[in-house]
């Protein structure tokens, strides 16, 4: 029995499927625990095989390459080095199970599998493993501790249930997808009460990284059993922190370390895009992104988040300007793209416009000028931006926000076409805020320049799609601040028509909008990814039918 433990936290970056990459990365963590005198190095949840890995934990040949991968990570550790805790995926009694094993003295030593499983949101276990049953301790060089996993920490039971039979510490492995305010949600509204509950200590270790639609923003760290904070690491960024553990009259404690500053609001939203993209672009092997640069705030802020997460030589911006586009918007596009730092060019629509106008002139004879044409636009500027990306390879980046989204005002097959939308999730409120202040601030994971990144009057004009003449989106839309006030009670609450015209919204307006939301909803399936940014994103959380007659008025 041993009263103290080195134990080296690492919070690392996963790639899905890639074993060998990822087991790779873990034993390079390892060198460097040993080097730092860990007894115990711990990784994220699922950290061999990537989390989530989705219906792929289905394939038998992938849980067989899993089960192989582990067995030759826990050779490694014959050589006398630290042990290994490590999250992945098992099969007992024909049953699949999220979990963790203990790699030490050369083979699995101990295995725990996930007691909770979420259901909800983004999350989607029940359908792909077995709930393990209520774990008991490990024992670790004489010390009992408790490996509750991620949800498990969310529900009382698993830690109760783990200090009844003796924990002494706890070390919670975690793949906790990036929410607003969610760090704050982690320490003060789960791990403290779980911490000062049972009167353990308790290690939170996440990942972080991108993944598809989610993002992990990391954020690791450490409370003592009195709920007191002793070791917060950085978040946005990969970090191995080693901590340590000594037994005292009282109990385990861990010895207090560093606590890094997160990202305030709305950093933390722009990493959240910036990391988001850039392991999606990377693990994606494109050469770098394409977008249509309008000289309106959303397409700036695009080319500014893919500017932070790629670097300016691998962004190109092209401004598609139309007999509509004024020439503020081609001024105002030609500076932004200077200030960031990018490729840019203009490419006229006009030729191509008039030849539809021509081939569809007898269709749409004796037809007045309507949306049809302004959509033909749209279109042509997403067959023009698709076809330098499979000449040259970029991905191409959609730059609709939120907003727009949630009402149907963008073009399907037009400036929806593309392979990732940035802004997915945001609204337009905060495409105002996360502009401003990326006007005044460079992120800290950010490869782009350190100045402002747009011209101030961007910010301040007036959006518009310039698709007829003096067009505003507030001659189609409320005022994006109504709007999106709107918006929140109808997708992130699911309120009714009733409660919103209760707390002061016009009743016409929030009807209309209802309607819009609803029936847009085709066009939302066909939309490209994006990072989840709050509660509710399209796709992953909010899973309406695009065919229903619900309405709440």
């Amino acid at each position: 029995m041993t009263d103290r433990l080195v134990i080296t936290l690492a919070q690392l970056n996963q790639v899905v499927g890639d074993m060998a990459g990822n087991a790779a990365a873990m034993l390079a963590a390892r060198d460097r625990a040993r080097a730092a005198g860990s007894d115990l190095v711990v990784f994220p949840e699922m950290q061999l095989v990537g989390y989530p890995a989705e219906d792929l934990v289905l394939k038998p040949a992938f849980v067989a390459r899993a089960a192989e991968a582990l067995e030759d990570l826990a050779a490694q550790t014959a050589d006398g080095g630290p042990a290994m805790l490590v999250g992945s995926i098992f099969v007992r009694d024909g049953n699949l199970h999220n979990g963790i094993a203990l790699l030490h003295e050369g083979k699995v030593a101990q295995v725990r599998f996930k007691h909770e499983l979420p259901n909800y949101g983004t999350f989607d276990e029940v359908r792909l493993f077995q709930p393990g049953p209520l774990p008991e301790p490990i024992v670790f060089k004489g010390v009992m501790i408790g490996l509750p996993i991620c949800e498990d920490i969310w529900h009382p039971d698993v830690c109760r249930h783990l200090a009844d039979f003796g924990a002494e510490l706890l070390l919670c492995i975690n793949g906790s997808p990036y929410e607003i305010d969610k760090d704050t949600l982690r320490i003060d509204g789960v791990a403290k009460r779980r911490a000062v509950d049972t009167g353990l200590p308790l290690a939170y270790l996440n990942r972080v990284g991108g993944q598809d639609e989610l993002v992990f923003d990391g954020a690791s760290f450490v409370v003592n059993g009195d709920g007191s904070l002793a070791v917060q690491m950085t978040d946005w960024e990969e970090q191995e922190v080693t901590t340590t553990w000594t037994r005292t009259a009282t109990g385990w404690r861990c010895d207090r370390g560093a606590i890094a500053p997160l990202a305030d609001h709305p950093e933390d939203i722009y990493c959240a895009m910036v990391l988001a993209l850039r392991d999606y672009v990377g693990r994606n092997r494109f050469p770098g992104v394409v977008l249509g640069l309008s000289g309106g705030i959303d397409s700036a802020i695009c080319a500014a988040i893919a500017a932070d997460a790629l670097g300016p030589d691998r962004v190109w911006c092209v401004m598609l300007p139309s007999r509509f586009t004024s020439q503020l918007s081609l001024d105002l596009a030609t500076e932004c793209a200077r200030m960031i730092g990018c490729r840019y060019e203009t490419i006229p629509i006009n030729p191509a416009v008039m030849a539809f106008d021509e081939m569809l002139a007898g269709s749409f004879a004796d037809k007045e000028y309507d949306i049809t044409e302004e959509n033909v636009q749209s279109r042509i500027r997403g067959v023009t931006l698709m076809a330098l990306s499979n000449k040259f390879g970029p991905m191409l980046l959609t730059t609709g926000n939120k907003s727009e989204m949630s009402v149907g005002y963008a073009t399907i097959y037009g400036d929806m076409a593309g392979g990732y939308n940035p802004l997915k999730d945001a609204y337009k409120m905060t495409v105002f805020a996360i502009s401003e202040w990326r006007n005044r601030h460079k992120p800290k994971i950010g490869l782009g320049p350190d100045g402002p990144v747009m011209p101030e009057g961007i910010i301040t004009r007036p959006p518009s799609a310039e698709l007829r003449p003096d067009q505003k989106d507030e001659d189609s839309l409320p005022p994006y601040k109504v709007l999106d006030g709107i918006l929140l009670g109808l997708v992130e609450h699911e309120k009714s028509v009733d409660q919103l015209t209760a707390e002061g919204f016009d009743r016409d307006v929030v009807v209309r909008i209802e309607r819009l939301l609803n029936i847009a909803e085709y066009k939302r399936r066909q939309a490209p990814p994006g990072v989840k940014l709050g509660t509710r994103n399209f796709g992953r959380d909010r899973r309406y039918p695009i065919t229903h007659a619900f309405r709440s008025a």
